[in-house]
């Protein structure tokens, strides 16, 4: 079966497609990535865990369920030949965690970008709305990855890790021969998040932060958080790593880059018979943030394209991957991840006459 997967990361970027063939095996057909305009991107990080209007939000989910359709048929694919589509949307908000609302504890997440736009534009069955379900069943709605590189990169012999450094960093910690409840995943802390902050759009190459310097007494201060020592699963997101976290801590580039570094360390520590680090995302493009990460860790640093997945490309495979797994009626969390009590079957279904 032909599938597409769609989505827009934390780091507000653009919309990364993939274009997969599903059956014993999982071939990529093409990949892309489309960035938005910048206005657009400023209306998204506007309304990110932001004060804001219903309205806003309303015009901007439908908005992106156009773009997002837009991005699919910029792929030089046919599109009559593409069966089923995956969205993810755009996250503009994220509380795995139960707060205190209205007397209750709530958890919640809201993924936008319609996917009754793209399902219309395209005239393919459309699922969104991936995360809502795992979080009903008590789970955190993310990490969801895990499922992906369980199938990508667990090995019978070797240890690995599986690292996406997009605006938040997350794990796959995959052991040797693993069983899929084996599998552990948590999102480590910020990955380019406060990187891009500080150097908008992005720091290119880590340029800038190589030429900073590293605040040591501020860093350990950061590091002292309770959360990168918790147990997971865990989520975090731009809720932590926002606008008010940039202003409390005075954090410069340099130390943000470093931060980023050391909490994914912290993490791989945990985990000491790993062998292989293998990491996608945006972040694998920094050389200055791979050469600090290959000399803080110590398995070896490799990156997904060696197993030719392209590093911008594995988290839109992902979605591609999870339409399949509903269009089939199977789960597609696994719940020592997220920590939902069982898996589910996830997301909506936007159909087409």
């Amino acid at each position: 079966m032909r599938v597409a997967g769609l989505i827009s990361g934390t780091s507000v970027d653009g919309i990364d497609v993939a274009v997969v063939d599903i059956g014993e095996s999982i071939q990529i057909v093409a990949t892309l990535t489309v960035p938005y305009a910048p206005h657009v991107r400023e209306a998204i990080l506007a309304v990110s865990n932001a004060a804001t209007h219903t309205a806003t939000i309303a015009r901007l989910n439908f908005l992106l369920g156009e773009l997002f359709a837009e991005a699919l048929r910029q792929v030089p694919v046919p599109l009559e030949s593409i069966e089923l589509i995956g969205s993810h949307g755009q996250t503009i908000f994220h509380e795995g965690e139960p707060a205190d609302f209205l007397g209750r504890k709530v958890a919640s997440t809201l993924q936008i970008g319609e996917g009754a736009v793209i399902a219309a534009r395209t005239g393919i069955q459309t699922i969104t709305d991936f995360r809502p379900a795992d979080i009903a069943a008590g789970g955190k709605g993310a990490p969801l990855v895990p499922f992906l590189d369980y199938q990508l990169f667990r090995h019978a012999e070797i240890a690995r890790i599986a690292l996406n450094i997009g605006g938040i960093a997350n794990v796959t910690v995959l052991p040797a021969g693993a069983a899929p409840e084996d599998v552990v995943a948590f999102d480590t802390g910020p990955g380019n998040i406060l990187m891009d902050a500080l150097a908008p759009p992005f720091d290119r190459d880590g340029e800038r932060a190589r030429a900073g310097n590293v605040n040591e007494a501020l860093l350990q201060k950061l590091l002292a958080d309770p959360y990168y020592h918790r147990e997971p699963p865990k989520s975090c997101g731009r809720e932590q790593y926002g606008a008010e976290f940039l202003r409390s801590s005075g954090i410069d580039i340099a130390t943000a880059a470093e931060l980023t570094v050391r909490t994914v360390a912290l993490a791989v520590e945990g985990y000491p018979e790993t062998r292989e680090i293998i990491v996608s995302g945006g972040g694998a493009h920094n050389s200055y943030l791979m050469e600090r990460l290959r000399a803080t860790v110590q398995p070896r640093v490799t990156t997904s394209a060696e197993f030719g997945i392209g590093v911008d490309s594995k988290e839109a495979i992902l979605f591609a991957v999870l339409a399949y797994q509903t269009h089939q009626r199977r789960p597609g969390n696994l719940p020592s991840a997220t920590g939902a009590r069982k898996p589910m079957i996830l997301g909506k279904i936007s159909m087409v006459p």
